[in-house]
């Protein structure tokens, strides 16, 4: 397994119950706090969201053409800071509205504990018929996929404990052939999640088929209204025990929902800038591909995170978050997610 010692045994062991705490500072935060942020984006809830540009997701390695192509919606560094700005000031808001730290240290470095984070789940399995071939997997696959998730967001594969945890609520199975293959950003896709999307801000919606471009997957960031599109967008074949080779430990899922919670790629910005917004993470040039043991493509100190569930290496070769990947994600759930 590379990198990635003893995974299998962690990961039939199961989660153990866990007291998280974080020693959460200005740069662990996740969250850029210029003062030129605020500023850009008021703390009012009728300041404007960024644009609709939120979604990204993750490509399958292993060709040229694969290693080329960019997310169907790659930030650029405009709707980085965008998105940065209306993440400080909703994040302001949350802190205004509960004085008392909701469920985060994030108020001037002090150590405090972290109770964990319920996520519902709803899983929508779309299908072109009643066969495996046809997108119709079984219930066993999707239930080890909530234990991957488990137990990445637990720290039990390596690096933080993330203080959330996923509770599947019901599994729905829907045979469409005009919505399969799922392809992003069509009006099909739209159609779909418009039809079936269950729950408020707080509920994930996970949604597994097979999909267009040779794509494993696709996420909506959080915003701070409901958007029907709200969700994650999975390759079902990329569920543990799944045909698909090199990514079918179920380490799409754990990479789609990390955007799900606000992170971005370890490679957003390139060496240049703050990056992916988190202090943690050493700055990568481009996507990592496979498990390129010691890559190192900036100046800057540390070499690439491609352990990161947020790279594009293999499932075998990703296995853990930051401490301020953590944080940024508790600090999204407060400022977007925390009400259903």
């Amino acid at each position: 397994m590379g990198l990635r010692p003893n995974l299998l045994t962690r990961r039939a062991a199961g989660v153990a119950s866990t007291t998280f705490a974080l020693l959460l500072s200005t740069a662990a935060v996740g969250v850029v706090p210029a003062a030129s942020a605020y500023s850009a984006a008021p703390g009012n809830a009728s300041c404007a969201e960024p644009a609709d540009v939120h979604s990204d997701a993750r490509v399958r390695g292993g060709s040229k053409a694969a290693h080329n192509r960019h997310d169907p919606n790659q930030l650029t560094a405009t709707q980085v800071q965008e998105r940065e700005a209306d993440f400080a000031a909703a994040l302001r808001n949350s802190m205004l509205r509960s004085k008392s730290s909701i469920r985060t240290g994030s108020t001037e470095g002090r150590t405090v504990a972290l109770a964990p984070i319920s996520v519902p789940v709803v899983v929508h399995v779309i299908q072109k018929d009643s066969t495996r071939a046809g997108g119709n997997i079984p219930d066993s696959m999707i239930n080890s996929q909530i234990t991957v998730l488990n137990q990445a967001y637990s720290g039990a594969t390596g690096g933080a404990a993330t203080g959330f945890t996923f509770q599947l609520q019901k599994i729905n199975r829907v045979t469409n052939a005009s919505w399969y293959p799922i392809v992003q950003g069509s009006s099909a896709e739209r159609s779909m999640k418009t039809s079936l999307r269950t729950g408020g801000k707080n509920t994930l919606n996970v949604y597994l088929g097979e999909l267009s471009d040779d794509l494993l997957g696709w996420a909506t960031f959080p915003k701070r209204t409901l958007d029907v599109m709200d969700g994650v967008v999975v390759l079902g074949e990329s569920l543990p025990n799944g045909t698909a080779t090199n990514y079918n430990k179920g380490d799409t899922g754990t990479h789609e929902v990390g955007h799900w919670l606000n992170l971005y790629h370890t490679f957003q910005g390139g060496c240049s800038g703050s990056g992916d917004s988190v202090s943690d993470t050493p700055a990568e040039a481009s996507p990592a591909f496979e498990c390129p043991t010691g890559r190192d493509t900036c100046t800057a100190s540390g070499k690439d995170p491609i352990t990161n569930f947020m790279d594009y290496t293999y499932d075998s070769c990703m296995y853990q978050f930051t401490a301020g990947q953590a944080s940024r994600m508790v600090n999204a759930w407060n400022a977007y997610r925390a009400s259903a």
